[in-house]
C-alpha cells in the first residue's frame, strides 16, 4: 500500500468505514458508487459498525490493514456486483486471492464449494471462477483505493477506472 499513492494516503490518514463517515451515501444520486453502497447495505439490513474489532497483530499498521480489508469488503460486494450467497462469497474470495495471495481467500474457496450442490459447484467453476480469477487479476489493486473519495462519481465510470467487470449474470439453464 505505501507504494500507492492512494494506498499511502489512506495508511496516513486512516479512513474509517463506519456509519458517521458513510451515512451520507443515501442522499447521492442514484448512478453513483456511494448510493450504489448503500442500496447494497440497505436491502441486506448491513451496518458498517458491525464488523469485529481486529486482535494478534503486531504492530497498529497491520491492525489498521486488516480493519481496513473487513470495512472495504462490502464495497467489492458493490462494485463486482457479487451477492452475499456461497457463490458470490465464494467468488469474491478467489478475487481476493488473485489479489493478495492470502491462503486463507483460498482455504474459504475450498471450504465453501464444499457445500455447494452439483449445480451450483458446476456454476461455480464453469461461470464464476473463471471470471473471478480474471476480474482479480485485471482490476487496480483493492487494497490501495481510497474508495471514499469516489463515493459521488458514476458507478460505472469508477469500474472503468479500476479495471472493474462486474460478474455477468450466469447463462440460463436449458430446462427439459
Amino acid at each position: 500500500m505505501k507504494k500507492s499513492p492512494d494506498g499511502g494516503a489512506v495508511l496516513l490518514e486512516r479512513p474509517r468505514v463506519i456509519s458517521a463517515k458513510v451515512g451520507h451515501t443515501w442522499d447521492l444520486p442514484p448512478n453513483t458508487f456511494g448510493a450504489a453502497y448503500a442500496r447494497f447495505m440497505g436491502s441486506r439490513n448491513f451496518s458498517p459498525d458491525d464488523r469485529p474489532p481486529v486482535r494478534f497483530m503486531d504492530t497498529d499498521e497491520l491492525a489498521y490493514v486488516a480493519m481496513r480489508a473487513r470495512e472495504v469488503y462490502d464495497f467489492w460486494h458493490t462494485l463486482f456486483d457479487l451477492p452475499t450467497n456461497l457463490i458470490g462469497e465464494s467468488a469474491l474470495k478467489v478475487i481476493e486471492f488473485k489479489q493478495m495471495y492470502l491462503p486463507m481467500c483460498l482455504l474459504s474457496v475450498i471450504g465453501g464449494t464444499t457445500k455447494f450442490s452439483e449445480k451450483q459447484r458446476t456454476l461455480f467453476f464453469q461461470h464464476y471462477f473463471p471470471w473471478a480469477v480474471r476480474a482479480g487479476t485485471q482490476s487496480t489493486d483493492l487494497m490501495c483505493l481510497y474508495y471514499e473519495k469516489h463515493f459521488d462519481e458514476d458507478l460505472d465510470d469508477v469500474r472503468r477506472k479500476w479495471g472493474i467487470v462486474p460478474a455477468s449474470a450466469p447463462p440460463k439453464q436449458n430446462v427439459k
